[in-house]
């Protein structure tokens, strides 16, 4: 006999759900290795601000991800869901993400395709995630009643920011991630 009902009971992704997971997953590590981001001396190297392969590799994957995500969206093939906009909720953990990749050298995909690569000194990052993790779901009852109410702004995205058509706002932010990568390719040449 269950406790939940089915009012409370948490969805559950389906089979299909989470092999298509599982297999971005994979494929999300292994291009993460093959960028050279899962190396420790890579990742010192972007905290020391010698080194732009991260940046360069994550730009271009919200640069792929945006105009992916967007133009499927337009065909009516996969669904948006924004997360809501919290203020204190957004720097506290930005805030707490920047301190263990600080101390770590690695964030959750490096470190775990750090780890699949044989880098073994990736185990205490990876435990550290898992009880942080195990500790906010513990603390998510008060952490949605205490802090998410600071700064809630809702569903808020650039779009609803700026007077333009979804399509320009992305294009537009696109080609600004564009020039940056340019930019940041062009000074680390010299």
């Amino acid at each position: 006999m269950s406790f939940l009902n089915r009012a409370t009971r948490p969805k559950v992704s389906s089979a299909k759900q989470l092999a298509m997971g599982l297999v971005f997953g994979v494929v999300f590590g292994f291009l993460l290795q093959k960028g050279g981001v899962a190396k420790f001396h890579v990742l010192i190297g972007q905290l020391m601000l010698v080194d732009y392969t991260v940046v360069k590799v994550m730009l271009s994957a919200v640069i792929v991800g945006a105009l992916g995500i967007h133009f499927m969206h337009r065909a009516g093939l996969v669904e948006l869901h924004i997360k809501p906009t919290r203020y204190a909720s957004n720097i506290i953990g930005g805030l707490m993400f920047g301190i263990g990749f600080a101390l770590s050298a690695y964030c959750p995909g490096t470190g775990a395709a750090a780890l699949g690569q044989g880098n073994f000194n990736a185990i205490a990052m990876m435990l550290g995630m898992v009880v942080g993790s195990y500790g906010f779901a513990e603390m998510s009852g008060w952490i949605s009643r205490r802090v998410d109410p600071i700064g809630y702004r809702g569903n808020l995205t650039l779009h609803d920011v700026l007077p333009m058509n979804r399509t320009v706002v992305t294009l537009g932010s696109v080609a600004v991630l564009v020039i940056v990568l340019v930019v940041i390719e062009t000074m680390a040449v010299r």
